[in-house]
């Protein structure tokens, strides 16, 4: 089995021994992001909505540097720090997938790295 790692620089970088994604054969596993502004410490805390669609924005640049976008999604995982934000962000998570909507779980979790209210992690088939 042969592995490529993927990272991209308009995604943050990992706070951790990890990579953004890993790619092996036709599948990209995307280590959970959280919402982080690529390049630099700044770290979106204005809301959950907003959150959220930094979080998907940093997934949207590891998919592009794969060679692939939401269409190639297969299963993800989303963690919140409360369920009272799940019907908030399952709206912004679901603006970004036109419809075709892969498998998902949805936790909450005691705490989140940086403590965090979203953190989404992905699988995709290329």
């Amino acid at each position: 089995m042969s592995k490529k790692i993927v990272n991209s620089a308009d995604a943050p970088a990992p706070i951790g021994p990890y990579n953004q994604a890993v790619r092996t054969g036709d599948l990209l596993f995307i280590s959970g992001q959280i919402p982080l502004v690529a390049g630099t410490d700044e770290l979106i805390q204005s809301g959950i909505s907003d959150e959220t669609h930094q979080v998907m924005k940093n997934l949207s640049a590891i998919l592009k540097e794969a060679g692939a976008d939401f269409s190639n999604v297969i299963k993800t995982t989303i963690f919140l720090s409360s369920m009272d934000y799940f019907a908030e962000v399952n709206t912004v998570y679901g603006q970004y997938f036109n419809g075709e909507y892969p498998a998902r779980e949805t936790v909450a979790v005691k705490g989140l790295p940086k403590n965090v209210n979203v953190e989404i992690s992905m699988i995709a088939a290329l």
